[in-house]
């Protein structure tokens, strides 16, 4: 989830009557006729939260810690809004004993949370690694599994020493690799023997948009129609950057499956953000638009660490900035994760730009010659959030799941975000009450349930629940739990 977006979801999931506002001009607001409970789900189905280090740890520069990418790029006077930085942010650093304690009240058994590269290497390859920075992990990892909930850790969530920044270019260079896999192998022999699921990097193709696309995100770069930056080229410099962090997971997998994992007994994976989409008109070129959208979100991220290459749509169109993979290269990296990380949120249309004229960039490789939007006809696909583009659109997660699992041949799925912030007009009375939390999870709970029958029923031959588990689709609200009864 974008870490610069304010989002704080709730740690409770309150069962309670749902409203629906009726002057909604949303379109296909799917509305459950029934609580969802826990016996819809697999006995061992996993329950967890989610949340990243820069979103919630605090401490900036305590205990040894450097200065990271957004250390830096939130005291910059206009950056973010208000002003606001994480220097204190939900103060986990102090406060990890108390988080946990709420998290084993709700009855959930899984935290995901990501490492703090500065935390732990606060210069990199530069320097040498902090105590301070080892000590805090190793004390949340003990502590969660003595409350019986199991670690989910991400080794790299944006946030970077900013030296590395400096030095040269950070995910720009190759250089970046190598720095990434001393922090991997630092995590896994820090970590391992109590971590069982871990993933190498969190949305690359989200990354490479906010940073590097839009100029959201550090470092800010970014060029027309998609921005006004003063460094950057959003056509070419995504593709190097997700090529970097592609074979720095590769490098990652490698080491951890030829020295780690037999001793250890874990997996590990990446975690992709995905919308799902539907086609904005009911004509052949927008649902191969819809095909395309996915190919250069999803696709673009997971397709060389499963199939060894980008995907066929984007060789389709090849330009000779998309990078390729060498042999050495495709062979690390092909069939490099143990399961698929998803992040899902939401649904937009897809209109096509190769046969249509299209704005906002649209009409560019790095989007897929795909226009997406979230209204039709001047109704809205969903209900509006507080987040630009993210609409309530349960049915989603369901039809998001289904095509993952198509294309990736039944590899393990582990929903690793879902979550929903509020209206940013919503009045505060409306806050506390929280129903659209509780529609917005009881609808993606509700479509989760229907992709599992779906798997159970199409793709794993009538298989029990229990193998069901062992592909792993499991759900993780970002900041947040859900208690089913």
């Amino acid at each position: 989830m974008p870490v610069n977006d304010i989002i704080h979801v709730s740690l409770m999931f309150f069962v309670v009557y749902l409203l629906v506002s009726s002057t909604s001009n949303a379109e296909g607001f799917e509305i459950e006729s029934q609580d969802v409970r826990r016996s819809e789900f697999p006995d061992n189905f996993l329950f967890g939260t989610a949340v990243s280090s820069y979103q919630v740890e605090g401490g900036y520069l305590e205990d040894g810690k450097g200065l990271s990418n957004w250390d830096v790029f939130t005291h910059i006077p206009g950056n973010i809004k208000n002003n606001e930085n994480g220097d204190d942010a939900d103060d986990d650093y102090h406060l990890f004993l108390e988080d946990a304690e709420i998290a084993q009240s709700l009855g959930v058994n899984a935290y995901r949370f990501s490492i703090s590269w500065a935390r732990i290497l606060p210069r990199g390859s530069f320097g040498e690694v902090n105590p301070g920075g080892i000590k805090f992990y190793n004390k949340i990892i003990d502590n969660l599994l003595l409350r019986g909930i199991e670690p989910f850790l991400t080794i790299h969530h944006f946030d970077l020493p900013q030296e590395l920044e400096d030095r040269y270019g950070a995910w720009l260079s190759p250089l970046m690799q190598d720095d990434f896999l001393l922090l991997a192998k630092t995590c896994f022999k820090s970590f391992g023997g109590r971590v069982k699921y871990w993933t190498t990097i969190n949305e690359p193709n989200v990354f490479a948009e906010m940073s590097y696309v839009r100029g959201l995100y550090p470092p800010a770069h970014c060029s027309p129609p998609f921005g006004n930056c003063s460094v950057g080229n959003a056509d070419i410099e995504p593709l190097i950057v997700v090529h970097n962090m592609l074979l720095a997971h590769g490098k990652a997998v490698k080491l951890y499956r030829e020295r780690f994992q037999s001793k250890q007994g874990g997996s590990i994976g990446l975690v992709v953000q995905s919308h799902m989409y539907e086609p904005l008109r009911d004509v052949e070129s927008d649902r191969q638009a819809v095909n395309r959208a996915l190919a250069f979100t999803g696709g673009w991220v997971l397709d060389p660490l499963v199939f060894g290459d980008y995907p066929p749509e984007m060789r389709q169109y090849h330009r000779s900035e998309l990078p390729r993979f060498s042999s050495e290269e495709t062979e690390y990296m092909k069939g490099s994760i143990d399961f698929i990380g998803l992040n899902h949120y939401s649904t937009l249309y897809a209109k096509d730009c190769i046969h249509s004229p299209c704005v906002l960039g649209g009409d560019h490789f790095i989007r897929g010659f795909t226009f997406t939007t979230g209204e039709r006809d001047g109704t809205l696909i969903g209900e509006p959030t507080g987040v630009e583009r993210f609409y309530v659109v349960p049915r989603g997660m369901e039809k998001i799941v289904d095509h993952v699992s198509k294309r990736y041949n039944n590899m393990p799925i582990y929903v690793t975000e879902n979550g929903y912030c509020p209206p940013l007009t919503e009045a505060a009375p409306n806050l506390l009450h929280d129903v659209n939390r509780v529609h917005f999870y009881n609808g993606y709970l509700a479509a989760l349930a229907r992709a599992i029958r779906l798997l159970l029923n199409y793709h794993l031959g009538g298989h029990s629940p229990t193998d069901l588990i062992a592909n792993g689709l499991d759900f993780f609200p970002q900041q947040g739990g859900s208690l089913l009864k």
